[in-house]
């Protein structure tokens, strides 16, 4: 691999959210799932968005998670400073009680 040669880059994060006034989490799960996925075309060198909610109820699952690729790490920090993602971000606050997250270098086959 040559030092100018961009790795592709994966995100992950996991949240568990707060019930609403009626003690359901469904709606905050379904905003976090429609404005994550909106973000597919709005994000320069954003390669992949799959949002996945967890349906074993285990105590220790998370809610939601975000699985996303980026073309570059550079990609990767300029999703975290791009408008549309610091608005959900903001949204959020008020709605998370936890957040996991991991970023790593893809594989690369061959």
């Amino acid at each position: 691999m040559t030092a100018s040669k961009q790795v592709r880059v994966k995100h992950i994060v996991m949240w568990n959210l707060l019930a609403d006034a009626n003690g359901e989490k469904a709606k905050s799960i379904e905003t976090v799932k429609n404005r994550f996925e909106a973000l597919r075309e709005m994000i320069p060198g954003l390669l992949h968005v799959e949002v996945g909610v967890d349906f074993s109820r285990a105590s220790y699952a998370c809610d939601v998670v975000l699985y996303t690729e980026f073309e570059s790490a550079e990609a990767l920090a300029a999703y975290a400073e791009h408008p549309a993602h610091l608005k959900i971000r903001d949204e959020l606050k008020g709605v998370r009680i936890a957040r996991y997250q991991v970023d790593y270098a893809a594989r690369e086959d061959g």
